[in-house]
């Protein structure tokens, strides 16, 4: 059996790496309003485990620089997929990582830290540091204060635009406390899925014209199209 060309890819534009799309464990959280990515997931270890294996095999270690994604956080991924990512760090001198989370893992970080061989980038899905939008709309269950608290545990937010129900107010503000508060960051333009919440076309394109600045940005990665990144 191959595999899935879209589980693995390279990045070659801003903070090139290879990123590999693995399979984990259902989502701690699971009841975003506009995820319908977590029917990736899974509950049987012995075929996760191989095919994460498979994918890993994949890695050349070309750029130095690896990310790891799954339907969830890293921390659920299969106990042996998280030994073959160190493995592979070692083996392909790679020396930097890049993994998501939750909000609700922000104290298990630091673990996840002494445990992989390399520094680690961490992501988080914000998706808007507006707290009413997140929560009531959204059900991010990330109930932060504001950008300086997430900064004390992240490195990176992935913010989401182009929401029927959002303002330009607070995609604004949103860009403004990205680059504010963090060194990197990603930006999702939305896309219609299978849930009910709808993407604003007309918020859009105000945002890709306003902000055509951050495609330019080395720090801002902008993902139009939700396969951007080559893998999903």
């Amino acid at each position: 059996m191959g595999i899935p060309t879209e589980r693995y890819s390279k990045i070659t534009n801003k903070n090139q790496r290879e990123i590999c799309l693995l399979q984990g464990f259902p989502c701690a959280w699971g009841k975003c309003a506009f995820c319908d990515y977590i029917a990736d997931n899974s509950r049987d270890e012995a075929s996760m485990v191989e095919l994460n294996h498979r994918v890993l095999d994949l890695v050349t270690g070309e750029f130095g620089v690896l990310e790891v994604i799954d339907s969830a956080s890293c921390f659920e991924l299969p106990e042996q997929t998280l030994e073959r990512i160190a493995q592979v760090i070692k083996e392909k001198n790679i020396q930097k990582l890049f993994f998501e989370a939750h909000w609700i893992y922000r104290h298990k970080l630091d673990e996840m830290r002494k445990r992989m061989p390399v520094p680690i980038v961490f992501k988080i899905g914000v998706e808007t540091f507006d707290h009413d939008f997140r929560e009531k709309v959204l059900n991010k269950h990330a109930d932060f204060s504001g950008p300086e608290e997430v900064a004390r545990y992240f490195d990176s937010p992935c913010l989401m635009v182009g929401i029927k129900g959002q303002t330009k107010e607070m995609i604004a503000r949103d860009i403004e406390y990205l680059k504010r508060y963090f060194k990197l960051g990603t930006v999702n333009v939305y896309n219609n899925n299978t849930t009910p919440i709808r993407r604003d076309e007309e918020l859009v394109r105000w945002f890709m014209k306003e902000y055509q600045w951050l495609l330019d940005d080395p720090a801002v990665e902008v993902l139009y199209e939700i396969t951007d990144f080559g893998v999903g």
